[in-house]
């Protein structure tokens, strides 16, 4: 049977009021009792109720965490950071899937405040209006990783994804090229549309050169869209000698279904990617990658959380991270050192 608060009060021959203190770590209690409960929670096994515990003390030190795919190497990376921090301050998370669907991420939302979590850490690639309205009015504090919204009213974490990918793109117009490609994910994401995307035409525009709809792809966000891509701008009339790519899966398949095709990176064709992964060195050529702090990312909006439940000072609710750009063999930059 279970081992109950009174089974170990009864033992001790003490209040379920001290026990309760010493299980919650409360000074006003005696060394030498103290002492004598905490042996007799050792004999028994006792287990103290944390859905109990929450009520009491509306609280449950638990913390909802929603990313889209935790098989994808960019959230599992983002969540290890979140965890971590989580463990750091003692809170427990509950890891959900929402395979970036509404209906799903509303869901999710709904049932984490059902189990009385203290906050939420989302990741979404589209915050629709919906959603948006949804985590605006939560009771409890959600914080946005690696996610935009319109309303800046949500606290989030993030990178310069503009400037990231300006100057990235710059590098490839350095290196004189003229007819460079931009290959992304989804277009309907916020990130990859409003951002990279801009920041990609902005750059030409500032070379002097020319805005060409034909070198902008869209695909799955994959090893498979990358070689899609790839297929794709080589088949117009003049393909280009350069790609700019929206995530390392992407950039490796745009360097393999080039190099099926008898095409050398980088002599013949220069490729930047975005994220910088761990992929991004296992594939020959390394890649050049604009670095995505995955981790710190996570890290920071866990601990972001932390200050609002623990009603911490918050200067700044948008916290812009630090990038770089990894210089590898993808293209003809001077390399980097790797760590």
């Amino acid at each position: 049977m279970t081992v109950t608060i009174y089974d170990v009060a009864r033992e001790a021959n003490v209040s379920m009021a001290t026990v309760s203190r010493v299980v919650n770590g409360s000074q006003n209690v005696k060394p030498s009792t103290r002492k004598k409960v905490l042996e007799v929670i050792d004999r028994l096994g006792y287990r103290p109720n944390a859905v109990a515990r929450g009520l009491a003390s509306k609280k449950t030190t638990t913390v909802g965490v929603i990313i889209p795919d935790i098989s994808s190497n960019v959230y599992a990376e983002a969540a290890r950071g979140i965890e971590d921090i989580a463990t750091m301050y003692r809170y427990n998370i509950i890891l959900a899937n929402s395979d970036q669907n509404e209906e799903k991420e509303l869901s999710l939302l709904d049932t984490m405040l059902g189990k009385q979590v203290d906050g939420i850490v989302m990741m979404s690639d589209v915050v629709t209006p919906k959603l948006l309205q949804t985590m605006e009015n939560s009771p409890v504090p959600i914080v946005l990783a690696g996610s935009v919204a319109e309303s800046e009213k949500l606290p989030s974490v993030n990178i310069d994804y503009f400037q990231a990918t300006y100057e990235a793109v710059k590098m490839l117009i350095q290196n004189g090229h003229k007819r460079i490609a931009f290959a992304s994910g989804p277009l309907t994401y916020t990130i990859n549309s409003k951002y990279k995307l801009e920041a990609y035409k902005k750059a030409l525009e500032d070379a002097g050169l020319e805005v060409d709809e034909s070198l902008i792809v869209a695909e799955d966000d994959s090893y498979d869209g990358g070689m899609e891509a790839w297929k794709e701008l080589n088949e117009i009339e003049n393909p280009p000698t350069a790609y700019f790519a929206g995530s390392d899966e992407l950039a490796i398949g745009i360097i393999h279904a080039a190099q099926d095709h008898g095409i050398k990176v980088p002599e013949d064709i220069e490729v930047i990617s975005f994220e910088n992964t761990k992929l991004a060195r296992m594939v020959r050529p390394q890649l050049t990658s604009v670095v995505l702090p995955l981790y710190e990312i996570g890290a920071v909006s866990m601990r972001l959380l932390t200050k609002f439940l623990n009603n911490e000072k918050v200067e700044n609710h948008n916290v812009i991270l630090p990038y770089r750009i990894e210089k590898r063999d993808s293209a003809k930059v001077k390399r980097s050192t790797d760590n």
